[in-house]
């Protein structure tokens, strides 16, 4: 999204178009109903994870990062300062100032200080597959199924990503899809470029993301549901955080800030996985979106911080009605 290239940009990595492909906004299809938007600033980039893992990489090596890949990791407490691991790299132990666990979901640093799992609202089940066909749309569109959602984001000239989500793990990416004929037709024949992949998804929250000398970032930290598009931009946002909290040696910085990076997100999260919920507020949602899309595009731009939530509840005439 604009706003995730700007925090990656203030991590002083640039994505151009030769990394992927530029979108304009976001559009939501449900049965016969459609509504799009266009982002207020700026343009979106599909990019694969792999050339985003690639620059990511790169940046580190400019830094001086040493990156030691397949490293077995272990942590045992420290018998003179309780509140601290003592850490081990291929069983070597190492001095450091900060831990930093970023290691995802089912978070090992998390378990070793004691932060357990949080509260999880929601988990749902996804699956993502590339394809050869050129972008018909320069918005990302997201379809709305009995099934689940579908999720189509260009990232290249002649190739897509496609991304499923559904509440079961029964319900696999094939369904979905079949499930939507509309999109069902735009693949009709393509070629599939990647194995499908799939993961778990959760919005995840948790009282604390400190202790002592160690902080979570990521998705060890805390996550919303991927129908917000926001998960990778909230990592580049803490990381920002976290920076400035070390720079000052006080953790407690990025204590305090972490819950602000996750509010909206999660609050957008509760309001569509509603709509996944229940069908018949999708329809009353997207008859209202269809039948005033200013509203959708308030909703957007207040979702991406382009707008403040006064700025939505006194915005034009026809959309403050509604509200």
């Amino acid at each position: 999204m604009p706003d995730a290239q700007k925090d990656l940009a203030a991590l002083g990595i640039e994505v151009t178009a030769q990394d992927g492909a530029a979108f304009d906004g976001i559009a939501f299809l449900s049965g016969r109903h459609c509504v799009a938007a266009h982002f207020e600033r700026g343009t979106g980039m599909g990019i694969r994870r792999l050339r985003l893992h690639a620059l990511l990489v790169e940046r580190c090596r400019e830094l001086g990062v040493r990156l030691a890949w397949g490293s077995r990791i272990s942590a045992t407490q420290n018998p003179n300062q309780p509140w601290t691991r003592i850490w081990t790299l291929d069983s070597e132990s190492c001095s450091y100032r900060y831990a930093i666990g970023a290691d995802g979901q089912s978070s090992r640093v998390r378990q070793s200080i004691g932060l357990g799992q949080g509260n999880i609202l929601s988990r749902r089940f996804g699956a993502r597959c590339h394809y050869r066909v050129r972008p018909w749309s320069r918005m990302v569109e997201v379809h709305w199924g009995e099934l689940g959602q579908a999720y189509i984001t260009p990232v290249g000239p002649e190739e897509i990503c496609v991304a499923t989500v559904a509440r079961s793990p029964e319900i696999r990416m094939e369904a979905v899809l079949a499930s939507l004929p509309a999109l069902r037709a735009h693949l009709e024949g393509a070629d599939e470029l990647s194995k499908m992949r799939g993961a778990l998804t959760t919005t995840r929250k948790l009282r604390r993301v400190t202790a002592g000398n160690v902080a979570l970032t990521g998705d060890a930290s805390g996550s919303a549901d991927a129908i917000t598009g926001e998960g990778i931009a909230l990592s580049f946002r803490q990381a920002r955080l976290l920076a400035e909290a070390i720079a000052v040696d006080n953790l407690s910085v990025y204590e305090a800030g972490h819950p602000a990076i996750l509010r909206m997100p999660h609050h957008m999260s509760r309001a569509m996985l509603s709509m996944d919920a229940w069908p018949w507020l999708r329809e009353r949602a997207m008859g209202l979106f269809s039948a005033r899309p200013q509203l959708f595009a308030h909703l957007l731009a207040l979702h991406l911080g382009e707008r403040t939530l006064r700025d939505f509840l006194f915005c034009d005439e026809p959309a403050r009605k509604v509200a």
